[in-house]
This record gives C-alpha cells, structure tokens and sequence, in this order.
C-alpha cells in the first residue's frame, strides 16, 4: 500500500523539508506541491490524494480556512510554527499536528498513524478472509479530539448509546461516534457475539453466563431473550463438559 500525499506550505524550503522526508518512507508517494491552498484544490482535482501536509499560515487562503471550506477532504497532517492552531485543527478532523521545525522522527510517527488509518478506513482483506498478521488485529477511533488505536484482544465488550458506543477494553472504556450496528460489522470476523439489542461481547473473555447475563470480570452484560439460545450454542455447547 501506498499513499499518495502533497505538501501545501508558503515556505519553500519547508515544501524541500517534507518532500526529503516523503523519500525516505516506502509507502508514501509525492505527487504534488504547491503554496497555498487554491494549488491544491487544483491537485485534487487531478489526482487521487490520500494524504495532505498542510501548512495554517498561508497567502490568499490559510490552512484552516480551507478545511472549513472543504467536505470530506483526504487525511490532513497540520504543518505549522504555531501551536495555538492546534487545538482548532483536531476540532476539523486532522489526523496529527506537526510543529516546525519538524524531526524526522516526528514525521515518521505521524505518517505511520496515516497509514493505519488508511488501512482501516480501506481494508485490503478480502472478503470473508480472517485477518492474520499484525497489519490488522487493531484498529482506531475518534475519542473528542484524538484517534486511539484499539486490539481486538483488548476488547471486552461493546456497548450501544444512542447515537454513540462505548468500548469497554482491558485498559479502560472508550467513546465514539459509532452505530453497534456498524461495529458488529467490523466486528464480523472477529471472535465477537451479539447478546444484547445493545451489547456486543468478546467470547474468549466471557468467564460465566449465569441466569440471564453474562459475566466478564466485573462486568455483567444482560442477554435478550432473543439471542439466549445463539449464546448457549456458541459459547457454552461445544465445549460443555457432560456425564
């Protein structure tokens, strides 16, 4: 996998700085620079762009005028000397913030995130293929105004509110704007069982089902009558030890 990324910054030499630094990482292509954002809305249109290095102080129109402006731009890495932007730029959806003079080290951990990102947004496996390999037992999600990365072990269950989930992990719960729908999707091919209206639970971490509930280390998650017997069958019948 690749992205395809360009740099939109005033500064010359800072375009230089990103560009040598794009040469370094294998999956990241350069195909396009320019020194504001009217040359990039010209780059979008020719290119599939799937990541952009943006700089907020710019002439004719700055960086965050033009994500205000912009409905589902490509993945946006901030590239500024300011660090008051960076709060403003998370509430539009960036992915990082990079602060000039910007490492090669910092830049690195950024454009992994991309790639991640990238990845779970736009999942290589095909279908019904069970994921296999480091590349795929995470995933992330939007909490407030910072993307968490999530494993699939870590999960204990799920939770539905509204409009919102909740994802309860061994490390501590988490927030997003999520259906459960969506999740048990993502959750399809992953040792996950749907218990609830409102749950979904993560098998190998049930430690009991007792009456109507299932138990998971402290947590007691309610079973419907509706998924009851799906719940016996799976997690309880083929490994039940009879006389």
């Amino acid at each position: 996998m690749v992205l395809k990324c360009v740099t939109i910054d005033d500064e010359p030499l800072a375009r230089e700085c990103i560009a040598n630094y794009v040469r370094e990482v294998e999956f990241l292509q350069l195909v396009g620079s320019g020194n504001n954002p009217v040359v990039l809305t010209q780059l979008l249109d020719e290119h599939e762009i799937d990541l952009i290095f943006l700089d907020i102080q710019m002439p004719v129109l700055s960086g965050i005028e033009f994500l205000k402006m912009t409905q589902n731009p490509p993945l946006v890495i901030i590239t500024t000397a300011y660090p008051s932007y960076a709060l403003e730029g998370f509430q539009l959806d960036v992915l990082d913030y990079l602060l000039k003079p910007i490492t090669f080290t910092r830049f690195f951990k950024a454009v992994t995130k991309a790639k991640d990102y990238h990845q779970l947004l736009h999942p290589a496996t095909a279908p019904n293929a069970l994921p296999n390999n480091s590349d795929t037992d995470y995933f992330f999600i939007k909490c407030d105004n910072k993307y968490e990365r999530i494993y699939f072990n870590d999960i204990l269950y799920v939770q539905a509110m509204q409009n919102y989930v909740v994802i309860h992990t061994i490390h501590g719960k988490y927030m997003t704007l999520l259906y459960l729908k969506n999740v048990e999707e993502k959750l399809e091919h992953q040792d996950f069982i749907r218990v609830h209206k409102s749950y979904i639970v993560s098998v190998p971490k049930i430690e009991a089902i007792e009456n109507h509930e299932v138990v998971i280390q402290s947590h007691r998650i309610p079973i419907s009558r509706n998924h009851r017997e799906e719940v016996i069958e799976r997690v309880v019948n083929k490994r039940l030890w009879k006389k």
